[in-house]
């Protein structure tokens, strides 16, 4: 490390008024480029299968446009992690959500064409604007303490629903955008979606500076840090995941199908659990990490939890298809309880 760097490294060790002052930039910066990015996502997902289907003319491929979209998340999660392993979380987020937008911009110009091919290329493209609104959650981590971890991933998640929340509404409102320029309607939220995944790498390329992960590596480096176990509220809210998420399951395989309230209670719980698991697991990644090894290690993980979701929802769809949606329900919240016991026995073995 050059003197300068040091330097540096050292004004931030002998200020932590100076440090956690970084830390909150690093945070509203994420969390801005995380209102983008859910607004990106969500307006893409909610009319690509339509998209594919209405220019395939049949329903026999419905599951295709997901299913490429989900490979090229969970392959675009490994590769920014290594960008930013290499060269920084800025580079790595700003690429990633960049080329997300590239690929929203393919699927209107697929669109314009009526070219499935490129479609299909561009849906596979499109999915790193997920992956990488997912390890956006990382950057605001890195300059966190132990006791603020929890609180800045769950703080870049909320943006991230705000966005989401976004996105869908103006499905309707792009949709007559692109009408209006010539272009077919179901691209038009893909418009938004290329918008808004570039606006947040720029957002990140421009305003994420000094690097949050470099400063992270450099402040261990100076202080020659070691490894330490995980906080046990970590594990606890993972085992609250479990929980919840069973009684997610179980609320909905027997409330009655035509109340509305349970099932929106049913859905409510699922949604709470999968956060607590989300949050908690983040939180024990970065615990479980050194700086120089962390993003790697984040963006592989990453490619499982894409890989995952994928799967979940294949299996899903067979379970459904051949014995009911109780059935569907009971498997899955039995299948959270698997949590607890991993969850337990990870933390007896770093006690």
């Amino acid at each position: 490390m050059l003197d300068t760097e040091k330097d540096v490294v050292k004004n931030y060790i002998d200020s932590p008024q100076k440090l956690k002052n970084l830390y909150k930039r690093v945070l509203f910066v994420v969390s801005l480029s995380q209102i983008f990015g859910g607004a990106g996502i969500a307006a893409g997902i909610t009319v690509g299968a339509i998209l594919a289907q209405q220019m395939l003319g049949t329903e026999a491929y419905a599951g295709v446009p997901i299913a490429l979209f989900t490979l090229g998340s969970a392959g675009s999660a490994f590769i920014v992690g290594k960008l930013s392993q290499r060269y920084g979380r800025r580079i790595g987020l700003s690429t990633g959500f960049v080329v997300g937008g590239l690929g929203a911009i393919g699927v209107v110009l697929a669109a314009m064409m009526n070219s499935v091919i490129l479609l299909f290329a561009s849906l596979f493209i499109y999915g790193a604007g997920t992956s990488t609104n997912l390890q956006a959650r990382y950057a605001g981590t890195d300059l966190a303490n132990s006791k603020q971890r929890a609180t800045a991933i769950s703080t870049t998640m909320v943006m991230t629903t705000f966005g989401a929340v976004a996105g869908p509404n103006l499905v309707e409102v792009m949709g007559k955008f692109a009408v209006s320029i010539g272009v077919p309607a179901l691209a038009g939220p893909f418009i938004l979606s290329a918008v808004a995944f570039i606006v947040a790498g720029l957002v990140l390329f421009i305003l994420l500076r000094p690097d949050p992960l470099d400063i992270a590596r450099r402040i261990a480096t100076y202080k020659a840090e070691h490894g330490h176990g995980n906080k046990r509220d970590a594990a606890d809210m993972s085992i609250a995941s479990g929980i919840t998420l069973l009684l997610a399951g179980l609320l909905a395989a027997f409330a009655p199908s035509d109340s509305m309230i349970l099932l929106i209670i049913a859905l409510s719980l699922l949604g709470l659990g999968w956060n607590f698991g989300l949050i908690s697991g983040t939180a024990q990644i970065v615990d479980s990490t050194e700086p120089s090894n962390r993003a790697k290690t984040q963006g592989t993980l990453d490619v499982f939890v894409a890989l995952a979701g994928a799967s979940g929802g294949a299996l899903s769809g067979m379970v459904m298809a051949n014995t009911s949606y109780t059935t569907l329900s009971l498997s899955g919240g039995i299948l959270s309880l698997i949590l607890i016991p991993v969850i337990v026995w990870s933390f007896k073995s770093k006690t």
